[in-house]
């Protein structure tokens, strides 16, 4: 076959495939891990003077499976550079404790716990942490050490004098294990109409021109390219001159410019897609979020089954009219679903030019205005969360009208309708709750909103649940 030559980049585009990039590191720690986890436990059997059998080796062998579970949950083996060693240790503690309580309610529920020694399952359980976190905290220090002899050390160079380049610098800074020792930037743009940042920002050490002469001579080592992605032909051609030298180099897409709604990487057979609007909930952290809705519905309606019971019935003495209202709200995907409540009116309104609630507002009843005030109006939704049109932490739903006013003025609203609406969320404890008076005052939920979306882990969602029953259903807000 006749060989036809091919400038580099169309080869790239032909044939190019693009890996993640998989650090040694991680396999190396998640194998000392595991040998803690199995060895501690026969350590601490011996010291105790405890009898070795094989109801400890399948607890050990479970333990296991249950922490290498969690831990991927929890990312510990992920790529974090930059990350602090108190956040790893968090997040080691969090997957660990999660794996060692799961452990123990399984073996309790079953009746497997058989002979286990307490005395030696807690002393494993704090010795396991303690070791991982140390483990992981050596090899920091041992990469450090081999930086600070001098090895492995290297010069870096910005192509582009902007936010993006300037917060990579800092980025870069704050990880002096990765042995990068210097850093230059390069840009030809005018500082003129924001192009770039200015001189006293950024210390320009040239063009491309210097840049090129520079990587040719061996004055830098790495490359970062952090221009905008209308540059795209230029960063081609330097790409291309690149290739006479031996400087690596790294592009940097400017995906910050977007509204990044649970942003993530994946590869397609080696094609990078990165998502920019995405829904947290697939496979089985949407199985989980699920879970999570029923178990606590049905334990908090059967608590309130009575309270529940009694305001019905206090509705009914106190005004004429039904018990329950249903009102039209936007569900997952926009899509319209009835949410009940409690009604509080005299009236049962749901049309196109829907009147929000305002303090002492004569439409509100007596009792209806204790029951706002207290959300209890609110817990016929888990009604809803039962049935699957809504969950328990969520952005909150608004009505039909309202949604379709700010839709047309808030930037961004309709992707809180990317997960179920929620009866409580992380705006309504950071204190948006009641009549919306203002754009700003909406603009400041659709933030929470979004940052939930962007921010969402199970825990995150005990944590909303928690300050929301501490501080979060009262307020002079509601009414």
């Amino acid at each position: 076959m006749e060989y036809v030559y091919k400038k580099p980049a169309e080869r790239a585009r032909s044939k190019g495939l693009i890996r993640p990039y998989h650090s040694k590191l991680p396999a190396v720690e998640r194998l000392l891990d595991g040998v803690y986890i199995c060895a501690n436990l026969w350590i601490i059997a011996e010291l105790v003077g405890i009898s070795w059998h094989d109801r400890y080796s399948w607890f050990a062998l479970a333990a296991l499976l249950l922490y290498n579970f969690f831990a991927e949950v929890y990312e510990i083996y992920h790529d974090w550079r930059g990350s602090s060693m108190y956040k790893e240790a968090a997040r080691i503690s969090t997957a660990w404790l999660s794996a060692a309580c799961t452990l123990i309610i399984v073996t309790l529920l079953t009746k497997t716990s058989g002979d286990l020694s307490r005395l030696v399952i807690g002393i494993w359980i704090v010795a396991v942490a303690s070791n991982i976190i140390l483990s992981h905290l050596c090899l920091r220090l041992l990469m450090r050490y081999v930086i600070n002899t001098g090895q492995n050390t290297r010069n870096v160079a910005i192509l582009g004098s902007n936010e993006l380049g300037l917060r990579l610098v800092k980025a870069l800074a704050n990880m002096p294990w990765l042995g990068y020792r210097g850093f230059w930037f390069y840009d030809d743009r005018s500082d003129r109409e924001n192009r770039r940042l200015s001189d006293r920002e950024t210390k320009i050490s040239g063009g491309y021109d210097a840049l090129y002469r520079d990587a040719k001579d061996g004055k830098i080592n790495i490359l970062y390219i952090t221009l905008p992605l209308c540059a795209e032909k230029r960063v081609e051609m330097l790409i291309d001159r690149l290739a006479d030298t031996t400087v690596s180099v790294y592009f940097v897409p400017d995906l910050f410019v977007f509204n990044l709604v649970y942003s993530r990487w994946t590869t397609m057979q080696g094609i990078p897609t990165v998502s920019i609007y995405e829904t947290p909930f697939h496979q089985l952290d949407g199985l989980c979020k699920r879970l999570e809705d029923i178990l606590l519905s049905i334990l908090i309606l059967l608590i309130c089954a009575i309270p529940m019971a009694l305001i019905a019935m206090g509705i009914k003495l106190t005004s004429p009219g039904p018990v329950f209202f249903k009102q039209r709200r936007y569900g997952v995907h926009g899509q319209v679903i009835g949410v009940w409540k409690f009604r509080t009116m005299h009236v049962c309104e749901d049309g196109g030019q829907l009147k929000q609630a305002t303090r002492n507002d004569p439409r509100v009843t007596r009792f209806g205005r204790f029951l706002r005030s207290n959300s209890l109006d609110e817990l016929p939704q888990f009604l809803n969360v039962l049935q699957g049109s809504m969950s328990i932490v969520g952005p909150r739903p608004h009505a039909v009208a309202h949604n379709e006013l700010y839709r047309k003025r808030v930037q961004g609203y309709m992707l809180r309708h990317k997960v179920k609406p929620g009866i409580t969320g992380l705006a309504q404890i950071n204190g948006c709750r009641g009549e919306i008076q203002t754009e700003q005052m909406m603009e400041r939920r659709i933030h929470y909103d979004l940052e939930y979306i962007r921010q969402w882990s199970l825990m995150l969602d005990f944590k909303i649940i928690v300050l929301t029953a501490v501080k979060g259903m009262f307020g002079e807000q509601a009414y």
